[in-house]
C-alpha cells in the first residue's frame, strides 16, 4: 500500500512539474532598460510602456507567448541574456559586431541617428567634429554615443553614466558641456527640459534589433515572421506615428 502510495505521489509530482515547465514555456521574459523613451520609460505610475514594449506585445500576440518585462541596466542586458534570466532583449539596442559575436539579433526594426544635446546658449558645439579635448562629453556606458566618442578619440573626458536621464542633469548642472544620445531620444528630452537644444550628427544611421540567444533560432525566426506582419497590417506603422 505505502508504494502504490510513493507511485501515485511520484506521478502526481512529474505532472506537476511537466505542467510548469509548459507554462514557464509560454512566458517570455523580456529585458529592457526604461531610461529610453520614447522606446522603453516609467509611466508616472512605474509601469515600464513605450515604443518597444508596445512592439515586443503586437509579436507576442502573433507568436502566441506572454511576457514579462524585465527592467535593468543597459550594461545588464546580454549578460542576463546569456545568463537564461531573460529571454529577449529589446531596449534601443544595435546589432554591432561585437554584440553579433556573443548573440543573434532579429532584422531591424528601427533607424536611429545620434544626438548631441548641448544648452540653448552654446554656439561652439554645432556637429560632431566640434567636439574636442576642452569638453567633457556624457554618453551612457555601452550605448551607441559611448562606442564613436570612444572611437572618434576627439575627447578625453568622456563621463559614462547607467541612466540617459542622469547625463541630462549633468548638462544642465554643469558637469558636462555636452550629451550624446539618439535623436528620437534626444527630441523627447529637449521637450520636456528647457533650455537644452538638440544637433544632428553626420554619425552613420543605427539599426535597432531585438536580441536574443544563440541557440534560440526558432524563436528568432518567429519573431522576424512576426514583424514582417506587423509591417504589413499597419500596426507598425500605427506605433511609430504615436511615438514618433
Amino acid at each position: 500500500m505505502k508504494n502504490i502510495l510513493k507511485i501515485l505521489l511520484l506521478v502526481s509530482l512529474l505532472v506537476v512539474l511537466s505542467c510548469s515547465k509548459k507554462e514557464e514555456k509560454d512566458v517570455l521574459y523580456v529585458g529592457t532598460n526604461a531610461e529610453y523613451p520614447p522606446f522603453e520609460y516609467l509611466d508616472e505610475n512605474g509601469n515600464v510602456v513605450g515604443f518597444d514594449v508596445e512592439l515586443i506585445n503586437e509579436i507576442s500576440k502573433i507568436i502566441g507567448k506572454k511576457i514579462e518585462i524585465k527592467d535593468m541596466t543597459f550594461d545588464g542586458l546580454i549578460p542576463a541574456l546569456e545568463a537564461k534570466t531573460i529571454d529577449i532583449l529589446i531596449a534601443g539596442i544595435t546589432a554591432t559586431e561585437s554584440r553579433k559575436k556573443v548573440i543573434n539579433f532579429s532584422k531591424p526594426y528601427f533607424e536611429s541617428q545620434q544626438a548631441i544635446i548641448v544648452k540653448e546658449d552654446n554656439n561652439t558645439i554645432t556637429n560632431f567634429d566640434s567636439l574636442n579635448n576642452t569638453y567633457t562629453v556624457g554618453v551612457v556606458l555601452g550605448y551607441v554615443g559611448d562606442v564613436a566618442l570612444t572611437e572618434s578619440k576627439k575627447v578625453d573626458k568622456i563621463e559614462r553614466f547607467n541612466r540617459t536621464a542622469d547625463t541630462v542633469v549633468a548638462l544642465q548642472n554643469g558637469k558636462i558641456d555636452a550629451a550624446i544620445m539618439d535623436y528620437p531620444i534626444a527630441v523627447g528630452y529637449i521637450k520636456n527640459n528647457e533650455g537644452l537644444k538638440a544637433i544632428k550628427t553626420d554619425l552613420s544611421i543605427q539599426e535597432l534589433c531585438i536580441g536574443f540567444r544563440k541557440e534560440d533560432t526558432k524563436l528568432l525566426e518567429d519573431v522576424n515572421k512576426a514583424l514582417d506582419t506587423l509591417k504589413e497590417n499597419g500596426k507598425y506603422d500605427e506605433l511609430v506615428k504615436k511615438y514618433f
